[in-house]
């Protein structure tokens, strides 16, 4: 059920309303990401409670299912990436990031061999990358960037886990991936990693975003839940240890072991309350990168009909 359908029957979701009020409920998706961690640590440590609104957290693992949820009332928010976002989004089933979740320092990169020492050198070489995925997004800048573009290189589809075992085997020249595959090709006789996402902060971003409808209908409920957000980065930040050991636990699956968590973690940047006023400020990054997803699907006809970067984005909830 939506927001709206909880709250007009009276369905009394989620953890106990602060004393005194009648707390809303907000459903969120999300996939099974270190980066969302403070979601849970909000849940579990009641800052979202302590804000005013109840959230419920939903796994999607597949983006397809977590967006059709959404814009069918499954959910009333999700956590993705931005350029993921950018994708699904419609005059017909609008929504808007309120919040910046975090970004990849170095979790996410290409692995090349060691005879390729700049982008441009990726020239008529094999790559293997996601097509549609964050890790094009992230390939398709970089080129562009250095005067190339998809039709530059030999591209070659596979998944992000599949295309670092890929490099690892040497069956292709360059790979577009994540952990632990950056750090396996560093092992590999022969590879290196080209770049890492800790040399272009604010491009690869998990955001969280609400139907237009619920931002218009419940401002309160979404205010709160991003103050909930802020409690739970500032927590972690006095108290990691605890918070990493609750955090693994509650986003469980792969990340479930807490050295693979924090592992893991060492490659992202939580987004506070400071990052977000910078992020979404006037001409912020958060813009760039929005417009540069836009343009960039566009140019593969993935996105056809008319959305600027501002469709995306609603800084009222950060100021």
């Amino acid at each position: 059920m939506s927001l709206i359908l909880l709250l007009a029957a009276g369905v009394p979701l989620g953890r106990p309303a602060p004393a005194g009020a009648a707390a809303e409920t907000l459903l969120i998706g999300h996939s099974t990401w270190v980066g969302y961690g403070p979601l849970f640590l909000a849940r579990d440590k009641r800052f979202f409670d302590e804000s005013g609104v109840n959230v419920e957290l939903r796994t999607f693992e597949d983006p397809k299912s977590r967006f059709f949820a959404l814009v069918s009332g499954k959910l009333d928010g999700i956590a993705t990436t931005l350029d993921t976002a950018s994708l699904y989004w419609s005059t017909e089933h609008p929504f808007r990031s309120v919040l910046g979740l975090d970004d990849s320092k170095g979790g996410d990169g290409i692995v090349a061999v060691d005879t390729i020492k700049s982008i441009k050198d990726l020239r008529g070489k094999r790559v293997a990358y996601n097509k549609g995925s964050v890790s094009h997004f992230f390939l398709s800048v970089l080129l562009r960037q250095n005067g190339l573009t998809e039709k530059d290189i030999q591209s070659i589809q596979m998944q992000q886990d599949d295309a670092g075992a890929a490099f690892v085997a040497h069956k292709v020249d360059a790979a577009v991936t994540w952990e632990p595959w950056l750090s396996r090709a560093k092992k590999t006789p022969g590879g290196r990693i080209l770049v890492d996402s800790s040399s272009t902060p604010g491009l690869i971003v998990d955001i969280l975003l609400f139907r237009s409808d619920v931002i218009k209908n419940h401002p309160d409920a979404v205010k709160a839940a991003v103050q909930g957000w802020f409690k739970a980065v500032d927590y972690w930040k006095h108290n990691p240890d605890e918070s990493d050991l609750l955090m693994a636990k509650a986003v469980g699956g792969w990340l479930k072991d807490v050295k693979t968590f924090r592992e893991t973690l060492d490659g992202v940047r939580f987004y506070d309350e400071a990052i977000n006023r910078q992020y979404f400020g006037l001409g912020g990054q958060i813009y760039v990168t929005a417009q540069n997803a836009i343009d960039i699907w566009k140019s593969f006809g993935m996105i056809r009909g008319s959305v600027a970067a501002a469709d995306l984005v609603d800084p009222e909830f950060i100021k």
